[in-house]
């Protein structure tokens, strides 16, 4: 006979001596379990009971979570008779609706001899492989991109995750999209004005982030809040879907930012705040959110410290007192892997080769960059300059300086060196600072990629850049570098790419396209950065072709890094128009004069 025990009362002490037949009643108080388990995307308290029988632990349900028995069989087995009030006093009143993760994270760190965690298999389950179980199609409306498989499915996951913990960790692989996957992510519900979405991000970044959402999200609304004309009050703030900001910017204005709660702050490149004791770390917190996710690419297991600030940014409390942590968690393979454990159910973290049946061979991504000030009036200064001194050839001359300055501003054209036309000097006295936003952004590339044991082709026009390149990343993880340009001998050039493709682990190679855009196989390279866009789309191609082409086993991503109203985006502009219109067919001269007009006129200079 079928008994329902939620018709029986909750109490021990109410059960009638008049049971129903076949009831037995045990006055043995056996040990109460709380087990952990995930309904719905929401992770859901169940009290049960823990009894041995010959030696095998046996765990047996409660009908509820205010039930201080349990039904064995036939027998009715109390628990403690104070056993809902430890769990309540524990997780709380909701424990029949949703418990935090990090709040779970902290009671399951201390000892209580009262009551015990248990975590099922399925809260231990890591973000990666949760969202593998996630639809690889998803419809968001509003959103102008068809996401990937493995983005719709992390999409699905993240969208999930962020409603019931509160945060996670978005530590895909470079070239993946993290930054399409967190639009598609605001557009599955989005923000109000009142409570717009926070995104902090490297100064080389903001450019890139209005680019995607208004390429993928027109409807968002955005304000960069960055410079002399951003916002004094936090009312300035909202008035927006969206809010994009610096790093430095977020705490020199932390008052403002801290003065009301948003729907999400996301930290782009948050290795930013991976050291706990930084101010940036410290401002960041500070911030009230719904929802937090931090972005990187960058592995941050090898230390500790580095994932607890992440983990604790995005769920706070998740691993506990920082101090507390790195006494339990010295750094170590066995104590990474613990730490994995904890984290592992709030982060995503998917390599191309996981995802690279979903992936085209060829994964290109433009990088638009922004100009800093220094660097918008220096620019000025030159083309000014050059037209004066030049009065008939000055728009011709102007062009190759002001492809200098976007390539570094430390550049300077050598007339003595006869290297193809490219040969440069370097001026370090050129008053500006070696590390500019676009070296920023090819050193925060490179060193996601170095991070990842990948190795790279950069290539620049102006040979002197990967001089630059690498006295700025003198703090890059170690990797081999090596170059070729016109000044490298013939017969030396296929052994600088065997060196390249056998050093084991990272390796950059920095190459000008006009002498190794052609005949050179380096398939060992699966990143390929262009640092100087090119006026001939067919160099362009056939230098990104060096690395992908027969014997590429996976997809190569290639990264082209431009300044936004320039030279450069006029050159970008014009190469796409000349792949359009066919090289072979079509007489490129007829926009010889409209380019060159362009060229010499376009200003970074904002309005």
């Amino acid at each position: 006979m079928s008994i329902d025990p939620t018709l029986l009362p909750p109490r021990f002490a109410d059960l009638s001596k008049d049971l129903p037949p076949g009831l037995r009643v045990s006055e043995r108080v056996l040990d109460p379990v709380v087990i952990l388990e995930k309904h719905e995307g929401r992770l859901v308290a169940r009290l049960a009971a823990r009894r041995t029988v010959r030696g095998a632990e046996k765990l047996i349900p409660a009908p509820a979570n205010d039930y201080d028995w349990v039904l064995d069989g036939d027998i009715i087995r109390p628990l403690p008779k104070d056993v809902s009030e430890a769990l309540i006093a524990k997780l709380g009143p909701d424990l029949s609706q949703d418990v935090k993760y990090g709040m779970l994270r902290e009671q399951l760190a201390e000892v209580d001899p009262d009551i015990e965690l248990r975590l099922s298999d399925t809260v231990l389950e890591t973000g990666t492989s949760a969202a593998e179980r996630c639809p690889g199609d998803i419809e968001i409306e509003g959103l102008d991109a068809q996401l990937y498989p493995y983005q719709a499915k992390g999409v699905a996951w993240m969208s999930g995750t962020a409603n019931s913990h509160g945060g996670l960790i978005l530590a895909d692989e470079m070239g993946l999209g993290k930054t399409l996957q967190i639009i598609a992510l605001l557009m599955m519900e989005v923000p109000e004005e009142s409570a717009p979405a926070l995104i902090i991000c490297p100064t080389s970044l903001i450019a890139n982030w209005v680019r995607e959402i208004r390429r993928f999200a027109p409807s968002l609304s955005i304000l960069v809040h960055r410079g002399p004309e951003r916002a004094g009050t936090f009312r300035g703030l909202q008035v927006t879907n969206v809010v994009i900001t610096t790093y430095d910017t977020m705490v020199n204005d932390i008052s403002i930012f801290a003065a009301f709660e948003w729907s999400w702050v996301i930290s782009d490149e948050a290795q930013a705040i991976k050291n706990p004791h930084s101010a940036r770390r410290k401002n960041v917190a500070t911030i009230p959110r719904r929802k937090t996710i931090p972005m990187t690419g960058t592995p941050v297991e090898n230390s500790l410290a580095d994932l607890w600030s992440l983990a604790d940014f995005a769920v706070p409390g998740v691993l506990g007192d920082l101090r507390a942590f790195q006494e339990r968690y010295p750094d170590g393979i066995e104590t990474a892997r613990e730490v994995a454990e904890i984290v592992g159910p709030i982060m995503i973290k998917r390599r191309v080769s996981d995802v690279a049946a979903d992936l085209p061979e060829r994964i290109d991504i433009d990088v638009p960059l922004e100009m800093e000030d220094d660097l918008v009036d220096h620019y000025e200064y030159v083309r000014e300059a050059t037209l004066a001194k030049y009065p008939v050839a000055g728009a011709l001359v102007a062009t190759l300086q002001l492809q200098l300055v976007c390539a570094h501003p430390w550049l300077r054209a050598n007339k003595d060196e006869n290297d193809e036309g490219e040969g440069t000097i370097i001026d370090a006295n050129a008053g500006l600072p070696l590390v500019n936003t676009k070296v920023e952004r090819a050193l925060a590339l490179i060193g996601e990629a170095f991070s990842n044991g990948k190795k790279i082709l950069v290539f620049a026009l102006f040979n002197r850049l990967g001089d630059i390149l690498r006295q700025a990343g003198k703090d890059l993880p170690d990797a081999y570098w090596g170059a070729i340009n016109g000044s490298t001998p013939q017969e030396d050039r296929q052994g600088i790419i065997d060196e390249f493709g056998a050093h084991e682990g990272p390796a950059i190679l920095v190459l000008n396209p006009k002498a190794a855009g052609a005949g050179l196989n380096i398939t060992a390279a699966t990143v390929v950065i262009h640092m100087t866009p090119v006026w001939n789309p067919a160099l362009e191609a056939q230098a990104s072709a060096r690395a992908h082409r027969r014997g590429q086993t996976l997809p190569v991503t290639i990264y082209r890094l431009y300044y936004e109203d320039t030279i450069e985006r006029v050159m970008l502009d014009r190469s796409a128009w000349k792949n359009e219109m066919g090289n072979e067919i079509v007489p490129v001269s007829n926009r010889d004069e409209e380019d060159l007009e362009k060229a010499i006129h376009i200003s970074p200079r904002k309005k």
